[in-house]
């Protein structure tokens, strides 16, 4: 059994990844869930079961939230959870797209303590834990140095920079990108491959938990569109937007926000 909440993950997110390899386009089953919540696939739900096995009869004390779980208020009285997205880019994966990824963290008293985002298609394995680097396959990595807005790039989808959300109607001047899995846009500012992500709308912890982490230890600050740290394993598991970005950069990203 792995000694360190770290490596339990670890070795989850790449047993995550063999599963996710078997169905890849396979045509697996798909169905949507209740309220326009989205697609679902026999992929993410044989992740899940695998995941909640694994990772529950590992640390039995832990509490447990997950996308495809139905939630059980008992994770409340646990000092530490598991918070788990099986696959973050359910559509990408349906479409034959390499960028979804495995989301595994674990938090404790409202912070995240460790954290995996694992790639399978792109055997990419972020990490990090709260004391040590945010790494890639095992390097260490770090956010970029940028400061201004004016070039920097910035992923998020094309709603986020409608005029309204923009103080005198108008984003700063940034190079928008997109990528499917919003745990992985975190992992790519934590890398410095891209300099900021943003997201405006409530998000569910389970798309930001395990990338918050990696991104604040590789240098970026991360909070939720206020400015505020976000906290999890809370009662209602969705996070009031998501800035993430160097220091000078997120605060230019949040100085720009309208209120």
């Amino acid at each position: 059994m792995p000694e360190s909440d770290l490596d339990l993950l670890i070795d989850a997110a790449r047993e995550a990844g063999r599963i996710a390899r078997r169905y890849f386009r396979r045509d697996p089953g798909i169905w949507h869930k209740p309220g326009d919540a989205g697609p679902v696939t026999e992929a993410d739900i044989a992740v899940n079961d695998m995941l909640k096995a694994e990772l529950c009869t590992a640390r039995p004390d832990y509490g447990w939230l997950s996308e495809e779980t139905p939630d059980d208020a008992a994770r409340l009285d646990a000092s530490r959870a598991f918070i788990v997205d099986p696959i973050d880019g359910t559509r990408a994966f349906i479409d034959g797209d390499t960028s979804f990824a495995h989301s595994l963290a674990i938090a404790s008293g409202g912070a995240v303590t460790a954290a995996v985002v694992y790639l399978p298609m792109k055997d990419a394995l972020y990490a990090a834990s709260a004391e040590g680097p945010s790494t890639l396959n095992g390097q260490p990595i770090r956010a970029s140095g940028r400061s201004v807005a004016e070039g920097a790039t910035l992923l998020a989808t094309k709603p986020n920079l409608s005029s309204e959300h923009w103080r005198g109607g108008a984003p700063p001047p940034f190079e928008r990108k997109f990528r499917a899995s919003i745990a992985w846009r975190l992992c790519l500012v934590a890398e410095g491959r891209f300099d900021a992500m943003l997201t405006l709308r409530p998000t569910w912890e389970w798309d930001v938990a395990a990338g918050d982490l990696i991104a604040r230890r590789a240098g970026a600050r991360v909070t939720n569109r206020l400015g505020n740290a976000i906290r999890y394993n809370a009662p209602d598991p969705k996070a009031a937007g998501v800035i993430a970005a160097p220091g000078p950069l997120w605060q230019s990203l949040r100085n720009g926000l309208a209120e």
